[in-house]
């Protein structure tokens, strides 16, 4: 038990902070209460405009595509900090999961998904009403 004291004295601390926090919190805080303190999302601000927003599929695809390739990184982060325990075989299953990751990413841009601009190729000009 006489391990302990330590961590009880770490938790006391804590919960003494966060009572700090909350009660300075309650006691210095704002006490006006407008109609919009409650709406969600605002804080007690007045909302402006309507909350809902047309986004174009492409920028959802392009998150996508990031959270994909952002844990591509993350496993590799971990493979290279253990490249020499894992040898060879090691070496030969992260070159695998790169070149999946490689097709991936080909066939994705293939297809467009990475063209954010209007397709020139298919933008077409009208030169015969300029004669």
């Amino acid at each position: 038990m006489s391990n302990y004291w330590p961590l009880l004295v770490y938790a006391l601390a804590i919960f003494a902070l966060i009572a700090l926090m909350l009660g300075l919190s309650h006691t210095l805080g704002q006490k006006r209460r407008d109609p919009a303190t409650h709406e969600p999302y605002e804080s007690g601000i007045v909302p402006v405009g309507d909350a809902h927003l047309r986004i174009s599929v492409g920028y959802y695809l392009v998150a996508i595509m990031f959270v994909i390739f952002d844990l591509e990184a993350v496993y590799l982060f971990a493979w290279a900090i253990s490249v020499r325990e894992a040898g060879l075989p090691g070496f030969i299953e992260a070159s695998i999961f790169i070149g999946i990751l490689l097709v991936g990413l080909i066939y994705v841009w293939r297809l467009g998904a990475l063209d954010w601009g209007p397709n020139t190729a298919t933008v077409k000009t009208d030169n015969s009403n300029n004669r």
